[in-house]
């Protein structure tokens, strides 16, 4: 592991301060983790101890890191005895947690316009990209975020206000916090969910950016966050518009910091293909090293 990595990485005895839960056993815990919150980055994830008695850590998405209050969040769902423990966990427990790990998302400066897109347990990183565009950006953005779900979306809907060229007037369904930030974002869904669009999320952002024109698409880069299947779209839909792409990948770990290598994905370079570690050479990478259209995993 690099050094730069190592230095950021802390293990921690966080507190639980709230857990939410939502249907489907999904979950949404909020932690006092100030070393954490102030290093945490879009696209890192923190290696969570579900409980005292299992030994085998678990990664997690940050979905929002408040360093003001020390606080991080985490969306997730039950997959399994570790997160199954985690779901028990109450106000005022502690938790050791192992993080901020990885490589976050990486803005290019030539481009203005950041289409993010999330789906199911891929949808934190989207959020905690899309506040952070908003919060912390010296240069003028112009965030747009679709997200996708084939569960209830952990929070309750809300009809947007903000206008979104080339999306059916139908599909209206948003985040709260996103509108809240004024950040345009509308929601897909295969399950007829009211106001969602009725497809896949991917889909919903072809639309959009079809709508667009030559010079407007000249100014976007893609940022992505959710299953395989769903990345892969992505990576091909970017590469059909010729938009730089970032995927946040997910993966089983063991160690999360580098030493066991059982979270490696083949990346394809000038050189050759190589294997990289999900947890420390990523999550995040370059969606054109990882799907090249020929032979992709």
């Amino acid at each position: 592991m690099n050094d730069a990595i190592r230095n950021t990485i802390f293990v921690e005895d966080a507190t639980v301060i709230h857990q939410l839960d939502f249907p489907e056993d999904q979950f949404i815990l909020r932690l006092h983790a100030p070393q954490c919150a102030a290093q945490a980055r879009p696209g890192m994830f923190a290696h969570v101890r579900c409980d005292a008695d299992i030994p085998m850590r678990r990664p997690l998405s940050i979905m929002r890191s408040a360093p003001g209050e020390g606080s991080v969040d985490f969306f997730y769902k039950i997959a399994g005895p570790g997160l199954q423990a985690l779901s028990q966990a109450e106000t005022g427990d502690r938790i050791s947690i192992l993080g901020p790990i990885g490589n976050g998302f990486r803005l290019h400066q030539k481009n203005s316009v950041q289409l993010m897109i999330g789906g199911g347990v891929g949808i934190p990183p989207i959020v905690f990209l899309a506040e952070h565009l908003r919060h912390g950006g010296k240069r003028a953005l112009s965030p747009a975020v679709f997200m996708g779900s084939e569960l209830p979306f952990p929070f309750e809907t809300t009809p947007s206000v903000l206008p979104l060229t080339g999306i059916s007037q139908t599909t209206t369904a948003t985040m709260p916090l996103l509108e809240d930030l004024e950040i345009p974002a509308r929601l897909a869904s295969l399950q007829g969910y009211a106001g969602c669009y009725q497809g896949y999320v991917t889909d919903l952002a072809r639309d959009w950016l079809e709508s667009l024109r030559s010079e407007s698409l000249r100014e976007i880069e893609v940022f992505a966050c959710g299953p395989e299947p769903m990345l892969h779209a992505v990576a091909l839909m970017a590469s059909e518009f010729g938009l730089p792409c970032q995927l946040c990948l997910e993966e089983y770990m063991a160690c999360a910091v580098g030493g066991c290598a059982g979270c490696t994905v083949a990346v394809h370079t000038d050189s050759g293909v190589t294997m990289k570690r999900v947890c420390v050479d990523g999550p995040v990478f370059e969606a054109a090293a990882i799907y090249t259209g020929e032979g992709d995993p």
